[in-house]
């Protein structure tokens, strides 16, 4: 059995509050040099791109040094370097910090932030924009929140820390609750308790119900009323990808500014930002392993679509 190597401290700075992208080179293969293998692992970016940043010095090694792109591959060797970040439509909603001390940071999200860098979104990510509006480096994300859901994230500031906060919520011992806009039916009996199975496959945009044994539970009440919409309380017993519009879609009362349910209707252009999906994780409430301390956090926030906003108009 191969012994587990001990990853070394980035030599590298973050940049714009994203962490460097660090490569380990397989222990398995037949390339000559470390050029070699990085032009066949990033593919996207092209021989030309890796030797540019060969030539400018920006792969470096564990020392920090530059390394050459004749440099012998030698299997399990660690490289850094910076990826060239995408063209983003800066978001333009500020974060707001709910709770900071020296342990964690608790912000309420704006809608269309990414929380983590991934994909097209780097930059422009709750953590990259927390890192640099409050200078901690070490801040890391407890948990995610999707891009389109608007409300309450747990960062932390150690890195030895983290996993006490990540194991809460793969634990389920942080109770979440979320609020949502959607239509209003009289004829749907709540407060109830949602349970089935849901399966998201690789590559596809959308998770459906299937037959099995129910690997999801949601409990959906009724807050308020008035005319054809309704504001309602949903608490999540388990943690699948898009559980709570899942459910309420199969509830038929989709929520409101779903770009996925009940139909794809394809990716919110960048920049639009005129009606965001009227989801919100409103509380946040656990025990922090850490102080043992009993926290709870609300959202301040008001979903558009029950605050008048014109752009839901005859919905």
């Amino acid at each position: 059995m191969r012994r587990r190597t001990r990853i070394p401290p980035s030599p590298l700075p973050q940049r714009d509050g994203v962490d460097p992208v660090r490569v380990r080179l397989p222990f398995e293969g037949a390339w000559a040099t470390v050029r070699e293998h990085l032009v066949q692992r990033l593919t996207g970016a092209g021989a030309g791109v890796v030797d540019g940043m060969f030539q400018a010095g920006l792969i470096v090694g564990a020392d920090g040094t530059a390394v050459a792109p004749d440099a012998a591959y030698v299997p399990g060797m660690f490289v850094w370097f910076h990826r060239e970040l995408p063209v983003e439509v800066p978001v333009p909603f500020p974060l707001q910090v709910v709770h900071r001390d020296e342990h964690i940071v608790v912000v309420d999200k704006p809608h269309f932030l990414a929380t983590t860098p991934r994909g097209s979104h780097v930059a422009e990510t709750a953590l990259a924009r927390l890192r640099r509006e409050l200078g901690i480096p070490t801040l890391t994300a407890a948990h995610r929140l999707d891009r389109l859901t608007a409300g309450l994230v747990l960062f932390t500031v150690r890195p030895e820390e983290r996993g006490a906060y990540q194991t809460l919520f793969r634990d389920r011992r942080v109770r979440k609750a979320y609020e949502a806009v959607a239509p209003y039916d009289p004829a749907l009996a709540l407060p109830r308790t949602v349970r089935s199975r849901i399966v998201k496959e690789r590559g596809t945009l959308t998770a459906r119900e299937v037959e099995g044994e129910p690997n999801a539970v949601s409990r959906i009440e009724l807050i308020e009323h008035r005319r054809d919409l309704a504001r309602y309380r949903l608490v999540p017993g388990t943690g699948q990808t898009h559980q709570l519009r899942v459910h309420m879609n199969a509830l038929g009362v989709p929520i409101l500014g779903d770009p996925l349910y009940p139909v794809v209707t394809g990716p919110v252009p960048a920049g639009d930002f005129r009606r965001p999906l009227q989801l919100l994780a409103r509380e946040l409430e656990f025990t922090d392993p850490v102080t043992g301390l009993a926290h709870v956090f609300r959202s301040e926030r008001t979903l558009t679509a029950w605050s008048g906003d014109p752009e839901w108009a005859g919905q």
